[in-house]
């Protein structure tokens, strides 16, 4: 939805500085009505083919394990997707600052059959001061409408894209059937020229994903005279260091121009011929020795000797160069400067399965003292096979669970069960539970509470190490210990709490192992009431839990003699009783803190 919105937002608004510029109110209603024509809703910015069989299938986004899937995806592209050709047309002219006089059909519409795709740039569109400063003008509107009136009539286009740095300007044109196969569309403009920045020369780029295959399209306009060819190269690797499109993930870095598989370079790039005077270039170009004149070209040698365009491919040139003319003629420059004829217009192309059909200059357009040229590719895109590509993805998925689960820490326990026999008071007791790491990768291992308890383990039990790390194949003996003091004896003397707990094992990134510990408690004196001990009427060892219990219970919940804890309802409200008088137990208070009595005393505490 972030995509579409932006896209449309880029596309119909104009908000973005690259994109559409607020049109004039004298742009002619006619211009308008063509605009809206064009600029229809058959261009749907759609999700990579990746998150959209991601969604298809289920597959949740989230970190290492998507990243992984998707550089497998790439690695494995050539099991999903086949090679289909799409025709691109090219074209760039420099128009000189004139406007619109003549129809460009003999340009845009010189193919056979129509093009699958236009990339059409304009260097030099205007001009004036005003443009040069605002970067606003009003020749924008003419010349797109230009354009629109001169594409194929066999065909219906839909413009994509319009991005514009002054006077450098790129259209692109695709084939309603295609429109709904391009994504990730972005724009980006860099000026070059005064001071190295200023717009009057520089580039203005594209890159968009056709169906799996992602392409960039540059049209720029560089340094001029023939002396400053060095000036150009270094335009050329400022162009290429400075644009860098944004993606739709903002935790990816942007993308550069040499990222993309498929690169198109146009524009007028304004290297000259050199080393030969002007009669002897003439004089070439009169008898045709293209090949001789190519020879003493500048970006031939830059070329030749790897400073620029490295890895680009140009076709043959075997039409005549395309500057410097009469405006309005076909006769060479004139004026007191009389130019070497150059061959300053020029399209080159980077990247795998691209055939060139055609590579020309236009005569007939006069507008200009530039000529029109134009390139028609035949470029391989990599198309997706949707059944190929689900089968692949489902071989990924499974591949990285198999690799998960051969990661995932494991351990085998010597013992689950532990049984301690007879526990008494104050009397230390160990047990010990051996741990094996039998997995493939090292592990780390912690005792972790319970469901809404706060410690892993009851107060009377420990384990020892309650964590630690094993290396694969390796061992480590943990000590169960369990130590009944003062705090955790009465609990257990008065059958409340017995010795049962359950140890939770946990592997970090792997699954957790159940310990149980038991035991049997004796219980004793040490750590009961005294209020307890005078009920009993025998040792606390050989009465029943249960017995012990309900006194307990009972002490719990009623009032006793302060005396001896015995339950005198008639005396509930009484004071210590007076050693005369006998309380239910028959014992008798003394000053001295001695209970008396015949052989009661003996009975309760001997």
């Amino acid at each position: 939805m972030k995509k579409s919105e932006r896209a449309h937002a880029a596309d119909n608004s104009g908000h973005k500085k690259e994109d559409e510029r607020t049109r004039g109110d004298g742009v002619h209603e006619s211009q308008e009505r063509v605009k809206s024509e064009v600029r229809d809703d058959l261009i749907r910015n759609s999700q990579p083919i990746l998150a959209n069989k991601s969604q298809m299938l289920g597959m949740p986004q989230f970190g290492l394990r998507d990243n992984l899937i998707k550089c497998e995806l790439l690695k494995n592209e050539d099991a999903y997707t086949y090679i289909k050709n799409y025709s691109f047309f090219l074209g760039t002219y420099n128009v000189n600052g004139q406007n619109p006089k003549e129809s460009l059909s003999p340009w845009l519409a010189s193919t056979a059959t129509p093009p699958d795709f236009y990339l059409v740039g304009f260097q030099e569109l205007d001009l004036s001061k005003e443009a040069f400063l605002f970067n606003d003008t009003p020749k924008e509107p003419e010349w797109m409408l230009a354009v629109y009136k001169g594409l194929h009539p066999d065909a219906k286009y839909a413009l994509v894209k319009l991005v514009r740095l002054v006077g450098i300007m790129l259209l692109f044109y695709v084939k309603a059937e295609h429109a709904a196969h391009i994504s990730e569309m972005e724009a980006e403009t860099v000026g070059t020229g005064v001071m190295g920045r200023m717009g009057n020369k520089g580039a203005v780029a594209i890159r968009f994903q056709f169906h799996n295959s992602d392409i960039c399209v540059v049209n720029s306009h560089l340094a001029a005279h023939t002396e400053e060819f060095e000036r150009r190269n270094q335009d050329f690797k400022d162009i290429c260091r400075r644009i860098q499109f944004r993606q739709d993930d903002l935790t990816l870095p942007p993308l550069a121009i040499m990222k993309h598989n498929v690169v198109l370079w146009l524009g007028d790039l304004n290297y000259r011929i050199s080393d030969l005077e002007v009669d002897h270039v003439k004089d070439l170009i009169a008898k045709k020795d293209f090949e001789t004149l190519y020879n003493h070209d500048q970006l031939k040698r830059q070329m030749d000797e790897e400073v620029v365009f490295v890895g680009f491919t140009e076709g043959e040139i075997d039409f005549q160069p395309t500057y410097k003319y009469d405006t309005g003629s076909d006769q060479w420059d004139t004026s007191e400067k009389c130019r070497v004829p150059a061959w300053c217009d020029r399209i080159l192309w980077r990247g795998k399965n691209i055939k060139q059909l055609h590579y020309q200059s236009h005569m007939t357009l006069k507008t200009s003292d530039h000529k029109p040229v134009s390139s028609l590719l035949e470029i391989g895109i990599k198309v997706v096979n949707e059944e190929s590509y689900k089968r692949t993805f489902e071989e990924i998925v499974r591949h990285i669970d198999r690799m998960e689960n051969d990661c995932i820490p494991s351990v085998s326990l010597s013992e689950r069960e532990f049984f301690f026999q007879d526990v008494k008071f104050m009397q230390h007791q160990a047990k010990t539970v051996s741990v094996y790491n039998d997995g493939q990768v090292p592990c780390q291992f912690e005792f972790i509470p319970k469901l809404d308890e706060p410690t892993y383990c009851k107060p009377w039990l420990t384990a020892n190490p309650a964590k630690g790390f094993l290396a694969q194949g390796t061992s480590v003996d943990i000590d169960l210990e369990v130590f009944v003091n003062r705090s955790t004896a009465p609990e257990l003397n008065s059958g409340q709490q017995q010795l049962e707990d359950i140890l939770v094992l946990h592997l970090e990134r792997g699954k957790d192992y159940f310990i149980s510990v038991t035991g049997n408690y004796l219980p004793s004196c040490f750590g009961s009431s005294l209020s307890t001990l005078c009920l009993l009427r025998e040792p606390i060892q050989d009465m029943p839990l249960e017995t012990i219990r309900e006194l307990v219970r009972s002490l719990n919940a009623n009032q006793c003699c302060q005396v001896c804890g015995c339950f005198s309802c008639s005396r509930v409200e009484a004071t210590p009783i007076p050693i005369t008088q006998p309380c239910q137990k028959n014992l008798y208070f003394n000053p001295g803190m001695q209970f008396l009595s015949g052989n009661l005393l003996e009975t309760r505490l001997g």
